[in-house]
């Protein structure tokens, strides 16, 4: 695997992580772009807005669009690979909760 690709993965998790942790599972991807550069990922919005088409094609989060901006809300299939239920290839495993 590439590390370009390893890249990916891990923000397509913490992506998941993000909006599982808020009430109503959404964020837009401006603030999934400020999430993403805590966690080291300085990149674009065009590159984040990849990475949310991508988790869609998996089925782990749904997009809407407000004006030209997406907003990515997590479905049951992101859940369940956040909480170690099921497994989404594509997207890092999550670590054990300790």
């Amino acid at each position: 695997m590439s590390f370009e690709e390893h890249a990916a993965r891990d923000a397509r998790l913490i992506i998941l992580r993000g909006l599982n942790g808020q009430l109503d599972g959404r964020l837009n991807e401006i603030m999934l772009t400020a999430l993403l550069e805590t966690f080291g990922h300085n990149r674009s919005r065009d590159w984040v807005r990849t990475q949310l088409r991508k988790l869609h094609e998996l089925g782990a989060v749904a997009l809407a669009e407000a004006g030209t901006v997406l907003i990515a809300s997590i479905t049951r299939a992101g859940v369940d690979h956040v909480e170690r239920r099921s497994l989404i290839e594509g997207v890092n495993r999550p670590s054990p909760e300790v």
